[in-house]
């Protein structure tokens, strides 16, 4: 960190900031191995540990959405992607292109190759809610889930201009039809409980 002073001469830390190529020498380097962190706008942020509510939700909606999906699309839990802005989340699912060997061999998918993001969110739900929504907008992600753990619901981000999601609705029941995939028609009961 770097002490600076402000206006009123007063001290304050500015973080180091990384870039996403300087995260990923560390890693390679096993600076990091054992610690679950994700990069966000340049800062490492320590991610939340998984809950049984969280680890078992999102295992099975990852296993309903490849069912539902088929080859349209790869499913991938917890596994980073690689956004503009020096940031590397890991959402919980990333509904991505299948684009064969590339993210085994060259890289993780890019904003480019997402069609959407979800997040099972306890603990992190304001990080999900007030900091990763606007990653995810600002890299134009068209669409973005929450789930609230605390209370079992949905929340569905679309259509991003100028880093803000403009749509926003909360859901518990019924279904829903990603934008990229608008024939299928999602249980949100099969996402929630």
């Amino acid at each position: 960190m770097i002490l600076t002073t402000n206006h009123q001469n007063l001290p304050t830390i500015a973080p180091y900031r990384w870039t996403v190529e300087r995260y990923h020498r560390a890693i390679e380097a096993g600076i990091f191995d054992g610690q679950p962190l994700e990069l966000l706008n340049g800062v490492l942020i320590e991610m939340s540990p998984e809950g049984i509510p969280h680890a078992g939700l999102s295992s099975d909606a990852a296993d309903y959405l490849r069912e539902q999906l088929g080859t349209r699309a790869k499913v991938r839990d917890a596994k980073p992607i690689t956004l503009p802005d020096d940031s590397e989340p890991e959402p919980d699912i990333a509904i991505v292109k299948p684009l064969g060997d590339l993210y085994k061999t060259e890289r993780h998918p890019h904003a480019e190759d997402i069609f959407w993001l979800i997040e099972y969110a306890n603990s992190s739900l304001e990080k999900d809610l007030e900091l990763k929504d606007k990653i995810y907008a600002a890299a134009n992600i068209s669409e973005y889930w929450v789930v609230n753990l605390k209370i079992r619901e949905l929340i569905v981000f679309r259509a991003p201009v100028d880093g803000q999601y403009r749509s926003q609705h909360t859901l518990t029941s019924g279904t829903l039809c990603p934008v990229s995939f608008p024939t299928i028609q999602l249980e949100i009961a099969r996402l929630v409980q």
